[in-house]
């Protein structure tokens, strides 16, 4: 008997559980219109569906939050002030007759009635599903898979994304990529931003600009009651990382983006429910949760001896935007050398990592441009300062690092400028021969900057021949990693400011093993 695909289980696996049981927050739901923000169903307490993240080879966490009214303006989803057991499973299959795990947990009102799920025990490189109960409510089924063992060298597909702006398209992106069946997922930042509704939205977005933890968990709250992100999150084990607006838009450690409207304190008091909300919407493990105002998100996690992901936080040990930040000429301040982007304890366990690697991949995810990038055609030259080229040293120290040290491929993830690029990373740039020391990947967004253009931007391709392709529309890119190569399909929707957009492949690149350069696939 053949296994079924994860879309037909979780868009048609409602008769497993039994309908009744599901009500009108189960795996139906995801059939409902595409991007439709979903209204409390009467009695329904899984409104906002389920996750998986941070995989080892013997574990994952499983996500849920409980939500009878997800857009209740205090943030607390109109759940009572009062504490809630809820009880989990996991088994082999999406029927839940081979059942190899099973607990409760307790779901708290201070902790927005979220529920972290650290499942051991597990069997490495296996397939699972999971569920949750409370009372007699069910939630929807998930699909999630174990790492490899260490010394497996299994393929891997794994998607990645950025950028989904709730108010400026539809999520369609998350539903293909999640037909696109990945064995792992990343998103690499700005899962949600921080602004009030604006004006022409696609969506409307509710609530006032994010300051508070009320806002923030309301915010989040929206989000994942669209039905194709619920999908996304139920197909595959997702890694996390964010970027700035999953806080404020630029902010750079302890520094907000504008210090005269938020001073200091005022932005630490934002920041500390930022990070709290944050980690209670996401598949985080105990480990990453928050201390305050700090809160331990670059991680390490190895896929077999297939790929390693080291997973960066470059937002939270940065220094502040050179120059006054933006796109600038002639920055010296850009060229200091104390001057980091990761923060020294994280630059140490950037290349303390590279230098035991024993993996046949080793991928940076992150959040901003790493290769440099001069965005000024002509003479003169302008970087982007809220990216890796506002930290030049600092970059070029890691790339120094990935060029010499026990890292046999490196590949750079990332997301954040809302345009695919792909790019190959040197020891030297504006020399074609200089050696390459990795590649860099970079994700358009799944909705910010609404439909896009065709625009080839050929007058930055031309300054910059290590880039080699650039497209201004919405998706996200596919990956398949083997032990020869690892080859990147650029997908691409046409719109997003209309439902069911179709998918199509822009680019395809592939990077063979050794050979830090992109090939046309």
């Amino acid at each position: 008997m053949s296994t079924p695909s994860r879309r037909s289980v979780l868009l048609g696996g409602a008769g497993a559980l039994g309908l009744a049981a599901l009500g009108a927050s189960g795996l139906a739901r995801a059939t409902a219109a595409p991007g439709a923000g979903l209204a409390a169903a009467p009695g329904a307490v899984f409104n906002l569906g389920v996750a998986s993240g941070d995989p080892y080879a013997d574990s994952v966490v499983l996500w849920t939050r409980l939500a009878r009214d997800p857009v209740a303006e205090d943030g607390l989803g109109g759940m009572p002030a009062r504490g809630q057991v809820v009880e989990w499973q996991i088994a082999k299959d999406e029927k839940f007759t081979d059942l190899v795990r099973h607990g409760r947990t307790w779901a708290s009102p201070e902790s927005a009635h979220s529920v972290h799920v650290e499942a051991d025990g597990l069997a490495p490189g296996t397939e699972y599903f999971y569920r949750f109960r409370t009372g007699s409510e069910i939630s929807p089924v998930g699909r999630t898979r174990t790492a490899p063992a260490p010394g497996q060298m299994s393929d891997l597909t794994m998607c990645f994304a950025s950028c989904s702006h709730y108010g400026q398209g539809y999520f369609t992106a998350y539903r293909h990529l999640a037909q696109d069946e990945p064995g792992l997922i990343l998103h690499l930042g700005d899962y949600q931003y921080e602004y009030a509704a604006g004006a022409n939205e696609v969506r409307k977005v509710l609530g006032p600009e994010t300051i508070r933890l009320a806002d923030y968990r309301l915010r989040h709250a929206q989000y994942k009651t669209d039905p194709d992100l619920q999908l996304a999150h139920a197909t595959a084990p997702w890694l996390v990382v964010w970027d700035d607006h999953e806080t404020e838009n630029n902010w750079a450690d302890e520094v907000p983006e504008d210090s005269s409207q938020t001073p200091g304190a005022a932005f630490l008091t934002r920041r500390k429910a930022a990070f709290q909300a944050y980690y209670e919407n996401m598949p985080l493990r105990r480990t990453a949760r928050p201390n305050g105002v700090d809160m331990r998100l670059y991680r390490r996690l190895a896929w077999g001896d297939l790929a390693t992901f080291h997973m960066l936080d470059t937002r939270q040990y940065r220094d502040n935007q050179a120059c006054g930040d933006g796109v600038k000429a002639n920055c010296a301040e850009r060229l200091t050398p104390t001057r980091s982007i990761t923060g020294d304890e994280q630059e140490k366990w950037i290349v303390d990592g590279f230098n035991a690697s024993r993996a046949r991949w080793d991928v940076l995810g992150q959040q901003v441009f790493f290769a440099q990038i001069d965005l000024t055609p002509g003479a003169a030259e302008g970087y982007n300062m809220d990216a890796w080229d506002g930290y030049k040293v600092n970059r070029d120290r890691i790339a120094t690092a990935m060029g010499h040290s026990a890292v046999r491929n490196g590949v750079v993830l990332t997301g954040d400028v809302h345009r695919h690029w792909a790019a190959e990373i040197k020891e030297t740039y504006g020399q074609p021969d200089s050696k390459g020391v990795g590649v860099e990947l970079v994700t358009t967004s799944v909705t910010s900057g609404r439909d896009g253009d065709d625009n080839p931007n050929q007058a930055v391709l031309d300054e910059n021949p290590h880039v080699k392709f650039h497209r201004n529309r919405r998706g996200y890119i596919r990956t398949r990693f083997t032990a020869d190569e690892l080859r990147a399909d650029y997908r691409v929707l046409p719109y997003v400011t209309k439902p069911d957009a179709p998918v199509s492949t822009a680019a395809s690149f592939v990077v063979e093993d050794r050979v830090p350069a992109l090939n046309p696939a």
